[in-house]
């Protein structure tokens, strides 16, 4: 009997949803022109993803929940998830959901797609009397620009050296913690960076394609670690 125990990191943010839900509702409701040039600042590096996020609030003054909430529920889900999810239970893997969003529609959402059971850490956000956006950072570090929520402190804090850690993502915030996972499911601007960096990954589309590649591991006798992973995780465990 194989008994590797694995830990599953998932990206909220076009990867359990089809689109970057945060990003599409700034865009929607704020002010589309100072919207591109933060997000372009942000991927650049001049500024913070915490100051990212602070900014794009200041672009919407006065918030039409009816019309946020109606925009969140059209929003979709990947194709794969509860395949995904379902596949998870059975086989007793433990799936976390690590955010740079928001509680607020990832809540929604989740409830939407009975999924409420789901563990998960993202930022807070804070809906004012005067439907004002106040965005709170309950995991921030200095140590981390690329997202306002940690999401390595998560992957430290949630497993073990003994695990088997995966990392499911697309974006700019699933850079930095993707290199403290063994296994790594990549696409769009993650499946870029780990190419330009040359870190070992999966491609691919859907969750459902991650299922696949999933049951083989699981089925795997000999697994092995990917070494720079295993090296960064056992720096960040003996600094803690």
């Amino acid at each position: 009997m194989i008994n590797h125990v694995f830990r599953i990191f998932v990206d909220f943010d076009g990867t359990i949803t089809q689109k970057d839900v945060g990003e599409s509702i700034f865009r929607e409701f704020g002010d589309k022109e100072k919207i591109n040039l933060i997000i372009k600042d942000l991927l650049s590096d001049k500024i913070t993803a915490k100051q990212s996020w602070i900014e794009m609030c200041k672009t919407i003054n006065n918030t039409n929940l009816k019309l946020l909430n109606s925009f969140i529920d059209s929003i979709s889900v990947d194709e794969g998830l509860h395949n995904f999810v379902n596949f998870c239970e059975l086989n007793n893997v433990e799936i976390i959901i690590l955010s740079d969003g928001f509680d607020y529609y990832i809540d929604r959402i989740l409830n939407r797609e009975k999924l409420s059971r789901l563990k998960y850490f993202s930022n807070h956000l804070r809906i004012s009397d005067r439907n004002k956006l106040t965005p709170v950072f309950p995991y921030n570090d200095l140590y981390c620009r690329s997202s306002a929520n940690n999401k390595r402190n998560h992957i430290i804090n949630n497993s073990s050296d003994d695990d088997f850690t995966v990392y499911v993502g697309d974006g700019n915030s699933d850079k930095e913690p993707a290199l403290y996972c063994d296994f790594i499911f990549a696409k769009k601007g993650l499946l870029k960076f780990c190419e330009k960096e040359s870190v070992t990954y999966f491609p691919y589309n859907t969750l459902d394609d991650v299922i696949v590649k999933l049951d083989i591991l699981l089925k795997k006798k000999n697994l092995k670690k990917r070494n720079q992973a295993n090296l960064k995780r056992r720096e960040a465990y003996l600094a803690e």
